[in-house]
């Protein structure tokens, strides 16, 4: 199977949801991490567009996962 290209993230207070998708659509993973865990999980993915609700805290968020080389739409 081919390397997560988009990870969807809903932004919350304690826990954040993602789901990772392949090129194809198809499902790469379904995770639900603590706001302490999303940072270090996103830094062992390859690098891709990660895409956030939009909210308060989005543009924090942004800053914090560009030095990853992810892109953030």
């Amino acid at each position: 199977m081919s390397e997560v290209t988009i990870i969807g993230v809903d932004l919350a207070k304690r826990v954040f949801q993602l789901h990772g998708a392949h090129n194809d659509g198809s499902v790469a993973f379904r995770k639900k991490l603590s706001r302490g865990q999303f940072l270090t999980f996103v830094s062992r993915q390859p690098k891709c567009l990660i895409t956030m609700e939009a909210c308060a805290t989005v543009h924090g968020w942004g800053r914090a996962l560009e030095p990853l080389g992810t892109t953030c739409g």
